[in-house]
């Protein structure tokens, strides 16, 4: 047996040894709130965890000039005191390549507690799942990263390349905790993504922006309304035109990745508002939403097809040709990214995914947004989503993660750092 193969039986070894430490980490750090602005408890988890292995550890506010009039941030807010980003690197020998392992601390809120089993901050373990907001999006993930660094430091494996663990803050609202990083410095020669894939492996990510439509309608009285014109009327048309327009993006994808995924980049209508009394015309409707991004196209491209598509609606109703809708670009945003499906991380990543679960792994387009696109594009860190997560049930009540798949995960990930990097013998 050659060194390689020993050294990846040792870490079989020591995570079926070290299960009850790892359960212990994730339910600390489910039971940690890392909402927006509440971060900092379960960063501090992190850093004790990543001072304990040993690592390099870096820890900082994100903010400053030349960050907040990036143009790739977006954040609901630009004060970010007591919301830190943290990394650990484990420093190579030389002459191995580097890898980023990047996951994110920040969950969506929990929503309406009496929908959920068991308390979104319990961590209660049952039947083999771990239950708890942010178990499958992402904590579970980032906790495969960890054993997988702990396995690594703790049998004192030498590296020739560098490994760059990060926990960042933002993921949910677009991204600026990754920014950040890589503005920070922080770019490599691979990225892994632990999101919830189901442990299907992306190479491609679809991106995203929330778009709000104004439409513009004619008050008068509810008894005459022929003399109005009914903004919910028109807004009704501006949504079929909208799903025109999904349905031709759509038609354009012919990506086998996508094979499986019935709308790969939908255009969704989250709110509507308009109206301000039950017997008056309504003047004005408000719609917004989120509109995909494929892989192929840039954001900028995206924006021009929708903005343009918009005016066309002159053409549908001549009405709007008298009163064009506005369109505004608001709030988060995620970048697509995408790399070759032949890609060396790839490669490796699939080629540990059979040696520890002896299938050949599904490999897909992700069907949302992550950290990825900024890492690939922005960071030039060429990036791979893969994650032990239950995709449908992120952002769900009773949001769980099965823990078996975390540690299954963590195998392969700590193999597959091993043979990105390099095993200094």
């Amino acid at each position: 047996m050659d060194v390689q193969s020993t050294v990846k039986n040792q870490i079989h070894e020591w995570l079926k040894n070290n299960r009850d430490q790892g359960v212990h980490l994730l339910v600390e750090l489910v039971k940690a709130d890392s909402t927006q602005g509440n971060e900092k408890a379960a960063q501090k988890i992190v850093i004790e965890t990543l001072h304990d292995l040993g690592l390099d550890v870096d820890v900082w506010e994100q903010g400053g000039e030349e960050f907040l009039n990036h143009p790739y941030f977006v954040s609901p807010r630009t004060e970010f005191k007591g919301s830190p980003n943290v990394v650990g690197i484990k420093k190579g020998t030389g002459g191995g390549r580097s890898l980023i392992l990047n996951g994110h601390i920040d969950v969506v809120p929990a929503g309406d507690v009496e929908q959920w089993e068991h308390h979104p901050y319990s961590g209660k373990v049952v039947d083999g799942k771990l239950y708890g907001r942010g178990a499958t999006d992402m904590k579970g993930g980032n906790v495969s990263l960890l054993l997988a660094l702990a396995a690594l430091q703790s049998l004192s494996i030498k590296l020739k390349g560098d490994v760059i663990f990060q926990s960042v803050i933002e993921e949910e609202s677009g991204g600026s905790g990754t920014l950040s990083a890589i503005l920070r410095g922080y770019k490599a020669d691979a990225a892994i993504i632990p999101e919830p894939t189901n442990m299907k492996i992306f190479p491609k990510q679809q991106g995203s922006m929330w778009f709000r439509i104004h439409v513009k309608g004619r008050s008068a009285h509810g008894g005459t309304r022929y003399e109005g014109v009914s903004a919910i009327e028109k807004a009704m048309i501006v949504i079929k035109h909208l799903r025109k327009l999904e349905q031709i993006r759509n038609e354009r994808i012919s990506d086998p990745l996508y094979e499986k995924v019935p709308i790969p980049i939908p255009i969704n209508v989250g709110t509507i508002e308009g109206g301000n009394w039950p017997s008056s015309v309504p003047d004005y409707v408000k719609l917004e939403g989120r509109f995909g991004v494929s892989p192929d196209e840039t954001i900028d491209e995206a924006k021009s097809e929708m903005e343009n598509w918009l005016l066309a609606l002159k053409d549908v109703d001549p009405y709007f040709a008298e009163q064009p809708v506005s369109i505004e670009w608001f709030g988060a945003r995620w970048v697509p990214g995408a790399i070759e499906t032949d890609h060396d991380i790839m490669k490796d990543l699939i080629a540990n995914y059979q040696k520890v679960i002896g299938e050949v792994p599904i490999v897909e387009a992700a069907p949302w947004g992550t950290d990825g696109g900024l890492l690939t594009k922005v960071g030039a860190t060429p990036t791979v989503v893969f994650g032990p997560g239950v995709t449908e049930k992120a952002h769900h009540p009773n949001e769980y993660i099965e823990i078996e798949k975390v540690f299954e995960a963590a195998e392969i990930i700590a193999f597959t750092i091993i043979d990105w990097c390099g095993l200094d013998e």
